[in-house]
């Protein structure tokens, strides 16, 4: 491991890397370096503008996969951020290979994820300081509905571009506490349809959220999965779950529904959403715009 550190900010590396060329974007004020993805990223201000530079190649201390893998991840990732472009994506500026490296380079978004796994540990030693996650689920629930139905706009958006939604999960959201703006910050791996799952129980994706189809090898993955993620990933903002619950995900593979009496939008949509994420995909919405307009009936009810 080897330790570095750029205009007072610090990371490390499984190996030695000179990435000194950053500079040319500004000044280093924030850096992500524990990633699965071997990618890492860095929030760069140059006095007018802020960018959000992804470099693959580096051999993360957590990468899952090879460099040379998560260069070719990344070039694969750029096509889609262009093809995918939506009000509430991440916005592509450039992108091009340097070296071995490869860099992706995007418009800055303030705000917090939703899902900042690097500050875990902070937030252990601070339990006085609230993560993004705690703060967005004790918004208003119009607040939340609002981010909710910018999500819905994506997927479908997704959808009618032949694409699949792949590790798609609250990690990939960045929520703007002072403007009340969700953005979508991370697409890498998603894919064009038809889709398989071709790795297994440990196919791409968080265990809270995985639709069945992700732990069988040779299973479609589609717009269904995607219709299971995002009913799970609603129950998580709007029920509330103890952590033995979460736990039971990790280790039983499986995401059930919390409760109905902890779930704060009504029984309308509590079954609205519970039939997103049925065990079996047969029982499911078939599109997420079906998805969409039987939850918003279901609101509108409560």
């Amino acid at each position: 491991m080897v330790e570095y550190e750029i205009d007072k900010v610090s990371f490390r590396l499984k190996t030695h890397h000179d990435l000194t060329w950053i500079k040319k974007y500004g000044t280093v004020f924030s850096v992500i370096d524990e990633t699965g993805s071997g990618c890492i990223s860095f929030g760069i201000a140059d006095g007018a503008d802020k960018y959000f530079v992804k470099i693959a190649g580096v051999d993360t201390v957590d990468a899952e996969i090879s460099p040379a893998e998560s260069v070719e991840t990344l070039k694969n990732a750029v096509q889609m951020y262009q093809i995918l472009k939506h009000p509430n994506l991440v916005e592509l500026l450039e992108h091009y290979a340097y070296q071995d490296y490869y860099a992706a380079v995007f418009r800055w978004v303030e705000g917090g994820c939703l899902f900042d796994y690097w500050n875990f540990e902070k937030y252990e030693k601070n339990p006085d300081i609230l993560s993004p996650a705690a703060r967005f689920r004790q918004l208003p629930n119009e607040q939340k509905l609002s981010a909710v139905e910018n999500i819905f706009s994506f997927l479908e958006h997704v959808a009618t571009n032949h694409y699949t939604a792949v590790d798609f999960y609250d990690g990939s959201l960045i929520y703007d506490f002072e403007t009340d703006r969700i953005t979508i910050c991370d697409i890498d791996l998603f894919r064009s349809q038809p889709a398989v799952n071709d790795i297994g129980e440990e196919y791409w994706g968080t265990k809270r959220l995985k639709a069945p189809e992700e732990y069988m090898l040779g299973s479609v993955v589609d717009e269904i999965t995607n219709v299971f993620t995002l009913g799970a990933m609603i129950f998580d903002f709007f029920g509330t779950f103890t952590s033995e619950e979460i736990g039971l995900r990790y280790t039983d593979n499986r995401f059930l529904p919390c409760p109905i009496e902890r779930w704060c939008l009504g029984k309308e949509a509590y079954f609205a959403v519970s039939k997103a994420v049925e065990h079996d995909r047969k029982k499911r919405y078939r599109t997420i715009s079906e998805f969409h307009k039987s939850f918003q009936l279901a609101v509108t009810a409560r």
